[in-house]
């Protein structure tokens, strides 16, 4: 079966309404797919609202429906399934929210559904995520940067790609601030994991899996990293097949 991939940096850039800036990639992906209804995953959406968890959940839910409307497109959200494991392996596609990764993953784990989506990714379904939602199509969820709300069962994720994400890359240091840059927490991670690639993901790109081949599309650069060499940037339209082992 196909595997198909959305693996979206960031939903809002600066001054866009929410999901602007990938709206027609997004629409692009579920047309060709034939899909109008898409299963969301709203776990990592945890300060949405300030009633609570649920309604969290339940205002993500809202707000992401209003624009996939809009694209002509319905989701439903895995939170007020009965059985979120059946939910999954009966959707047509699937789409996962961003916000907290460690409760994304906290949650998946709790209620199985980290096996479920892997397996039904692997064998044809559409999967489409932003921030959290692509990080955690990663082995680990390693190379957030969220801060740890709640504690995972353990870290580890989809291993829908074999390499690492850390979306919303940025290269410089922020203004005043005396703390370590996202390419020195990087190079931390693969001094520990020095077997695999790191892709700083900036915000307005994402990449795009079909089978053994991937793209980056958007307007901007994509840094990789490697233990033991100068990191490297690739353009929209160059080859970066070799992450996929390939």
């Amino acid at each position: 079966m196909r595997k198909r991939l959305l693996l979206i940096s960031n939903s809002t850039n600066y001054g866009e309404d929410y999901l602007e800036w990938p709206r027609d990639y997004i629409r692009d992906f579920l047309n060709k797919t034939g899909v109008r209804r898409v299963l969301f995953v709203p776990y990592a959406g945890v300060a949405l609202s300030d009633e609570g968890l649920e309604e969290s959940f339940n205002a993500y839910e809202e707000r992401v429906n209003r624009v996939f409307n809009e694209m002509g497109f319905e989701i439903y959200s895995i939170h007020r399934e009965k059985d979120p494991v059946r939910s999954v392996k009966d959707a047509l596609a699937i789409a996962v929210g961003g916000g907290n990764t460690f409760h994304l993953v906290y949650m998946l784990h709790q209620l199985r559904l980290m096996k479920a989506i892997k397996e039904a990714v692997e064998e044809g379904l559409p999967y489409m995520g932003w921030s959290a939602g692509a990080n955690i199509a990663c082995p680990t969820m390693r190379t957030t940067n969220d801060m740890p709300i709640v504690e995972p069962e353990n870290l580890g994720c989809l291993s829908l790609v074999p390499f690492q994400i850390n979306p919303h890359y940025l290269d410089a240091p922020v203004e005043g601030h005396g703390g370590e840059t996202r390419e020195q927490r990087i190079e931390e991670f693969m001094v520990i994991n020095n077997n695999v690639y790191v892709g700083g993901l900036r915000e307005g790109t994402l990449l795009s899996v079909e089978d053994d081949k991937i793209e980056l599309l958007g307007k901007r650069p994509f840094r990789v990293f490697r233990f033991g060499q100068s990191p490297r940037e690739f353009n929209p339209g160059d080859n970066i097949d070799f992450l996929l082992g390939n």
